[in-house]
């Protein structure tokens, strides 16, 4: 059986022969604004997730996770085209989002079926894109879909069928989608009624298509239709014989862009003394093939656990923005510790240990039982405080339905036991669950304070190439580049070397997209860092796996908590990164998202407060591992990465 994006792919490619297979009739008279008429489609649905609890009163056995299935669309519409190139549109419409699921075999070793008819009442608002020349048009816009049917058919050999309505259904659901058509004129040229008929095929991601709000099933639809179009046009009027050419004078020769070579020197670099504050995941990963506890995380002894106190991990850490995580990491693998001390100390709080694998919920619970066998036995928690369970998959998941790269990793990072707790004692609201953030003090030096940064305006987009060559007082020379951008940084270590400071001519060579080449020239000068030790406060704010639109999770943070520490004068540093999954440009473009985000909510919060002359150097280094603050090695380290590092430096 061909994979859902294997077939999705097939459908479109097929959806496409079709469409430019047509072929356009050029009009004779004008192209109405104004279009009605009704369509009709088949939807091509996929399943994906898990359902299990079809209702209150009945959980199946055996999980089902994937579906198939084919049912109607058919819609009233309406278009509004005031020209070619662009336009609105607006269906009404019945959507059948039905499927039947791939059989499962129950415990009894009894054959089990699962149909799924989900029916809704669309809204769907769209912008159309159209060309000039052509009548293929693109869509693109929102769903609002109301649910009208929400049935199953549950059949097991052993068991009596059932038919009755799936629970936990939402009764709206906000989406999306895009597609395709062309539109294929079947009126007369000179007809001023025009009637199209107009093949299309849309593609429905799972984004929203999330119909309950128990378990994970997702829906992924691709819709193949036609559609009928009305729409009343005018008589184009007799032209007007031409007139006689003017001559004019010949035009004046384009201007040559005068490129624009800066250089960004970094204040003198200090050492700083950190207090950071550091958020704990509440996730503790597993080992592929065992359901025991990794040895990276600290396992204590009963005897050990009795002195242990939080307190313990504020001690100095070594290391500094490049080189943090060892610090940070050893706060981390005390997870348990903290979580044990912390149930000590607040014997009213009680937690849920969700275990997830993809081998199935009992290997999950396993991991679960062997935290809780832990907490038990060491730090003396009462195991009626302690409940557990187990699924397939983690919630969130890494892992997104209709991904194909790097799944490894992903499904390294779902192998894992997620603490829950109402308790505020022992879990924050920031960041959806993460713990309470602990105390941890280090000694490092800003990254930004360590950058030169290079930048051409326009290079971007009017450069193949260009790079610097950097010559020293004594004549010594340094090349760097080829970059492509319009900026780029270098260490300024790296163009000391050995000195305590120097001066530098910086020689900016470069090649237009036409082959010019241009020379730029600029000079700096470079300091070493001050030694002197100055306070300083950070902040972490980790997010979910491709995500920059949950910092809305983290604003009553910032607002409340970060920004208040930020006096008059003060320098704040805020630095986005991610993990080593994906693409190295996404993933620039990625942190930089996370980092402008968070700036923009201090900003507010400054401004709302009175306070002005703050300085803010606020960059996003995606995924580059020379200022990663951890590594890749390991899901943890990971997660760590999808993070936005605040440091507060006060003025002198």
């Amino acid at each position: 059986m061909l994979p859902i994006n294997k077939i999705i792919q097939k459908i479109i490619m097929l959806s496409l022969m079709v469409i430019f297979a047509c072929t356009a009739v050029s009009a004779q008279t004008t192209q109405p604004k104004w279009w009605f008429g009704v369509s009709g489609a088949a939807n091509f649905n996929f399943y994906d997730g898990t359902t299990q609890r079809l209702n209150n009163s009945l959980i199946v056995p055996t999980a089902f996770h994937k579906a198939k299935g084919v049912s109607p669309y058919a819609s009233i519409l309406l278009e509004y085209r005031p020209t070619r190139a662009f336009g609105l549109m607006l269906n009404v419409a019945y959507d059948g989002r039905d499927a039947k699921y791939d059989g499962v075999i129950a415990p009894c070793n009894c054959p089990a079926n699962l149909q799924a008819d989900l029916n809704y009442i669309a809204v769907e608002p769209s912008v159309r894109l159209g060309f000039n020349k052509f009548n293929l048009y693109m869509f693109a816009g929102p769903t609002v879909e109301f649910n009208i049917n929400k049935d199953f058919s549950y059949t097991q050999l052993n068991q009596p069928n059932t038919q009755a309505d799936l629970s936990a259904v939402h009764n709206t659901l906000l989406a999306g989608q895009v597609g395709i058509g062309y539109d294929i004129m079947v009126s007369k040229p000179t007809s001023t009624t025009k009637v199209s008929i107009s093949p299309f095929v849309s593609y429905h991601p799972y984004f929203g298509y999330e119909p309950r709000s128990i378990e994970s099933l997702s829906i992924t639809t691709v819709r193949f239709g036609v559609a009928l179009k009305f729409g009343k046009a005018h008589t184009i009027p007799k032209p007007e014989p031409p007139a006689l050419p003017v001559p004019v004078a010949a035009a004046a020769p384009a201007a040559v862009h005068e490129f624009v070579f800066a250089v960004r020197v970094p204040d003198p670099p200090v050492k700083r003394k950190v207090s950071e504050t550091f958020p704990m995941l509440n996730s503790v990963f597993f080992d592929a093939g065992s359901t025991e506890i990794p040895s990276r995380y600290v396992m204590l002894t009963k005897e050990q656990a009795q002195g242990f106190k939080e307190a313990q991990l504020q001690d100095e850490q070594s290391g500094n923005m490049a080189g943090r995580s060892a610090g940070q990491l050893n706060a981390y693998h005390n997870v348990l510790n903290v979580l044990g001390d912390r149930m000590r100390a607040n014997p009213g709080a009680n937690i849920s240990l969700n275990g997830s694998s993809a081998k199935g919920p009992q290997d999950g619970k396993a991991f679960a039982a062997s935290i809780k066998r832990y907490l038990v036995t060491v730090f003396g928690i009462d195991g009626s405080r302690i409940a557990t369970r187990g699924s397939y998959k983690a919630n969130p998941s890494s892992e997104h339905p209709g991904g194909t790269k790097e799944l490894a990793l992903l499904r390294e990072e779902d192998r894992r036991v997620d603490i829950e707790s109402n308790s505020s004692k022992l879990l924050t609201e920031v960041g959806g669950g993460i713990m309470n953030a602990v105390q941890i003090t280090s000694t490092t030096d800003n990254r930004l304070d360590r950058q030169v940064v290079f930048s051409v305006d326009s290079a971007q987009q009017l450069l193949s190439t260009w790079s610097v060559d950097a010559t020293d007082q004594n004549g010594a020379v340094q090349h760097y580049g080829p970059f492509t951008g319009n900026e780029a940084g270098v260490p300024a270590a790296s163009l000391l070397g050995n000195s305590a400071q120097s001066d530098y001519k910086l020689v900016m060579q470069g090649t237009t997209n036409k082959g010019q080449a241009i020379r730029k020239e600029s000079t700096v000068h470079l300091v070493r860092p001050d030694e002197t030790l100055t306070a300083g406060l950070r902040y972490s704010i980790v997010f979910g796996f491709n995500k920059f639109t949950t910092i809305a999770e983290y604003n009553k943070f910032l607002t409340t908590v970060v920004a208040p520490l930020i006096t008059d004068g003060a320098t704040v540093s805020i630095h986005g990164h991610t993990d080593a999954i994906g693409e190295v440009a996404y993933n620039l473009k990625l942190s930089n998202e996370r980092a402008q985000q968070t700036q923009k909510i201090i900003e507010h919060a400054i401004a709302n407060s009175g306070r002005d002359h703050v300085k803010f150097e606020t960059a996003g280094f995606g995924e580059d591992a020379a200022q990663a603050p951890f590594g890749n090695g390991s899901p943890e380290e990971r997660f760590y990465n999808r993070t936005v590092i605040i440091d507060i430096v006060p003025v002198k």
